[in-house]
């Protein structure tokens, strides 16, 4: 990225956050919560936000690990390929149109989305070669935690007055969520403390792991009765036009940020990969000259 670009961005970026605020300042007050019901503009982008950069971190480690080797390379290639094209195929049966169409979700949109997921694996795998795979992984995952924190702390914040309670322990989207944090929490843990040779390797397991908690915080509200409100976007929910355009101003806002510090996070990984490298250069040169410069025991120097 060119010097330039960054303080530009940041700019709209810094733009774009104050704009959103004054859009939610001054959306239509809901009916029934009142004003307490716009910490929505903030509680759900975030939480969208956070299901986009665990994606992404799946998704680089599915990469990371898959090119562990070239035969495992072509293997998943072919899987990522089939999936999708068993996905689409899938969302035009009759049966599965029945039930997408109860859920609100077209099935052209749902078939548009599965095509959209082997094209974002092998765009990853050709943008961010090598170790860089790594390196988006666990800058996905790092800001992603901070998006879900967000999550998790605003929620109660908003349920307290509206149910009364701050947390409903039996709720599965709340339990799938806190879950889901501390898988990735994990997975940061791993990352910071682990010094053996398979850390990566390992994290990227981990990730795949954790993954699939993710669809089960999207989808818990749709299959099981829980506290939490059923969706406003598809699964027959309903929104004002105005709530739903303020509410897309916002996660666009939130995009914008949160491109920025992956962006600003990534470089430092690098970097910081970078000086490690050079450290274990210095270090083997080091040792080299000291094995050079050293005499066996008992002879002398001519």
């Amino acid at each position: 990225m060119k010097p330039l670009i960054f303080p530009i961005l940041s700019i709209v970026t810094v733009a774009a956050l104050a704009y959103a605020l004054i859009q939610a300042m001054n959306a239509p007050t809901d009916a029934l919560q009142g004003d307490v019901y716009r910490i929505i503009y903030y509680h759900v982008p975030s939480a969208w936000t956070a299901f986009l950069l665990f994606a992404i971190n799946f998704v680089a480690s599915v990469n990371y690990l898959a090119r562990a080797t070239p035969s495992r390379q072509a293997a998943v290639k072919w899987v990522v390929i089939g999936l999708g094209i068993v996905g689409i195929i899938a969302c035009f049966l009759p049966q599965v149109q029945k039930q997408l169409t109860s859920y609100g979700m077209r099935p052209s949109a749902m078939a548009t989305t599965v095509l959209l997921i082997p094209a974002f694996y092998f765009l990853v795998g050709w943008l961010f070669p090598g170790d860089k795979l790594d390196m988006l992984a666990v800058t996905a995952a790092e800001v992603g935690v901070v998006f879900c924190t967000i999550v998790l702390v605003t929620g109660p914040i908003w349920a307290r007055p509206v149910w009364g309670i701050w947390w409903a322990p039996g709720d599965i989207r709340l339990t799938s969520t806190l879950v889901m944090w501390l898988i990735y929490v994990s997975y940061l843990v791993l990352r910071r403390f682990s010094s053996s040779a398979q850390t990566q390797m390992l994290a990227a397991a981990l990730a795949v792991f954790g993954a699939l908690d993710v669809p089960l915080v999207y989808f818990s509200i749709w299959f099981f009765r829980t506290q939490h409100p059923q969706p406003v976007i598809g699964g027959g929910g309903t929104m004002d036009p105005r709530m739903l355009h303020v509410l897309l101003i916002n996660w666009m806002a939130f995009l914008l940020f949160t491109f920025l510090v992956c962006w600003s996070r990534f470089r430092l990984e690098m970097l910081h990969r970078e000086v490690e490298q050079a450290h274990a250069m210095e270090s083997m040169g080091g040792a080299r000259a000291s094995s050079k410069t050293s005499l066996p025991l008992g002879r002398s120097s001519q």
